[in-house]
């Protein structure tokens, strides 16, 4: 395909991205002032708290960088100073009730309204050009498509990183919950004297909940704290009102024509948020709206795509993978701010990187539908067959067991896999799953893209979860984990209606939010595809008796055994991106 071709990371990334500072501004490194306390008003009289850097000794306003966070302002001092001392003044702002602002906290609900408020408050400041970008990761990130509904007026660019899409992959995954969510809420409420709690103690209280069979309703009593946040999430379990409330509208991404630099990475969680987004944009944008989004997918997980490490979970990459997250950052708003040349690093509109043998390098298009130049379909067969030829008029089906009351010790650490080298689920799976793979490839096949899965399978239970899980095999036996996908079968047909199972029926079930990425595999390599339903402290449990989930428990468990079908009238598949 002519829109590919390899990134020149020669002389290192953080060489091409390092850019001067405009003419007359203040130099990198320089002295910054910082004035805390900055009290931001909000249409309804509450005010937001927030810190203000700038280059020591500037004459006249700048251009300025702000991010909306839930983690406090003073967490952001190493990358404001940064900033500002590249010439930009750089606001940090605490959400509304928390840290030092008034108001109540709800994660996302008002942080359109206030930012837009915050915009045009720094906006009419003297120490500002009313030229403002917004910037941050995580939560920030996806404040800033919350921003973007508003449309301030002297916003002039977003920067989201690592932004996920709420309800879609966090706090609910596949309309399945993330206990983590709970954990989450009580981390960034604690009073700021207070030290975070141990991670390794909440994985005690989920682990008390599961082995106890318990609701996920009863994780405040387990954990010994409330949180009617949580429970305002439980009581949403398929993707209504509330959370479509909290992310664009088609007419919203319709209307956004400012520049964007999107960056996730391919083990970063919130990777299929901010992937949605992106694909809403692409699919309702103008055209100069699109022209002007640009996105960067590397081998990074959610910390590492603000600071890149080149070992992750078992795994080594390239040295032109870590890539230096401030300095693109601050070649982006030098750009889209102040009129600077264009960031070196980007290429074209999409940037991804690709590991594996004989790879280890950015590759770029103009869409992201450009990456892969085809797709195979691999078929699922008896025996544990994955191949290309299609299914016989009869195979024999396969079949698992899911007893949600298994509770032996070790399996309730299944997933999230640990490691990306880490082949556990494997090697505790037993009957309570399948294993299907290829025959090792004769050459290279690089996979770059979303991999699709089709099943079609029978229950004997009105509700089940479902998790797949692709790895591959190297030739010497070891695996590399490429991603895993979950669906609760209830939300077979859509994730904002759910609809019971018809027990004996055969139905297709799709699972198609795997995480994107680019992989060379070796030759003699092969793909493994395992499939189960997840039993684990980190997810939600389905206890399959087909009622409200989060309020069931041990005693409504129901055993499902669950046949998958692959024969000619029932082809299941996994389709696989590849670049030929």
């Amino acid at each position: 395909m002519n829109a590919w071709f390899r990134a020149l990371c020669a002389l290192g990334a953080a060489a091409l991205l390092a850019l001067a500072p405009a003419p007359g501004e203040p130099p990198p490194g320089s002295a910054v002032e910082v004035t805390q306390g900055v009290r931001i008003p909000l249409r309804d009289g509450v005010e937001l708290n927030a810190d203000l850097y700038r280059p020591a000794g500037a004459s006249g306003p700048l251009p300025v960088i702000w991010t909306l966070t839930p983690y406090r302002v003073e967490t952001y001092r190493e990358q404001a100073t940064f900033f500002a001392g590249r010439g930009f003044a750089f606001v940090a702002a605490d959400v509304r009730g928390l840290g030092g602002s008034g108001g109540v906290f709800e994660p996302h609900v008002a942080d359109g309204r206030d930012g837009f408020d915050a915009v045009e408050w720094i906006a009419r400041q003297p120490w500002s050009n009313g030229r403002i970008g917004m910037w941050g990761g995580s939560y920030t990130g996806v404040a800033q498509w919350m921003l973007l509904k508003e449309r301030p007026p002297h916003l002039v660019t977003i920067a989201p990183t690592a932004a996920g899409y709420p309800g879609f992959d966090f706090p609910m995954s596949r309309n399945i919950v993330l206990p983590f969510g709970f954990q989450w809420l009580q981390q960034v409420a604690r009073p700021a004297a207070a030290a975070p709690r141990d991670p390794a103690s909440w994985t005690e209280t989920f682990r008390k909940l599961y082995l106890a069979g318990r609701s996920l309703r009863d994780l405040e009593a387990v954990a010994g704290a409330p949180s009617p946040i949580f429970q305002k999430w439980l009581s949403h379990p398929a993707i209504d009102a509330y959370w479509k409330s909290m992310v664009p509208s088609a007419e919203d991404y319709a209307r956004a024509d400012l520049p964007i630099l999107t960056i996730t990475g391919t083990y970063d969680g919130n990777q299929p948020g901010a992937l949605r987004h992106y694909r809403e944009h692409m699919t309702h944008g103008s055209a100069q709206g699109r022209a002007r989004h640009y996105l960067v997918i590397g081998p990074w997980d959610h910390a590492g795509t603000r600071k890149p490490q080149l070992q992750l979970g078992g795994l080594t990459f390239g040295p032109a993978s870590a890539l230096d997250m401030l300095a693109l950052h601050a070649a982006w708003f030098d750009a889209t701010l102040r009129g600077g040349p264009w960031p070196a690093f980007l290429q074209k509109r999409v940037a991804w990187y690709v590991t594996g043998a004989g790879a280890e390098v950015w590759k770029y298009a103009d869409d992201l539908k450009e990456a892969a130049t085809g797709r195979r379909t691999l078929y699922l067969g008896s025996g544990g067959r994955l191949a290309a030829a299609p299914p016989p008029q009869r195979s024999r089906p396969g079949h698992w067991v899911y007893d949600p009351r298994d509770l032996e010790p070790g399996r309730e650490e299944g997933g999230p896999i640990p490691g990306l080298t880490d082949d556990r689920l494997v090697r505790t799976l037993g009957n309570r799953g399948l294993v299907y793979q290829t025959e090792p490839f004769p050459e290279p096949v690089e996979i770059t893209g979303d991999v699709r899965l089709t099943l079609h399978l029978r229950l004997d239970v009105p509700d089940t979860d479902l998790q797949a899980t692709l790895y591959e095999i190297l030739p010497d036996g070891s695996s590399v984990l490429l991603g895993s996908d979950w669906l609760r079968a209830r939300y077979r047909h859509s994730p904002e209606r759910a609809e019971l199972v018809r027990p004996g029926s055969i139905e297709r079930y799709e699972l198609n939010v795997f995480p994107w990425f680019s992989r060379r595999a070796a030759a003699g390599s092969r793909l493994r595809l395992v499939v189960c339903s997840p039993n684990t402290l980190h997810l939600q449990k389905n206890y399959n008796g087909g009622g409200v989930v989060a309020e069931e428990s041990a005693k409504d468990a129901r055993v499902a055994h669950i046949t998958v079908y692959h024969d000619a009238a029932h082809p299941s598949a996994l389709e696989i991106p590849v670049v030929r």
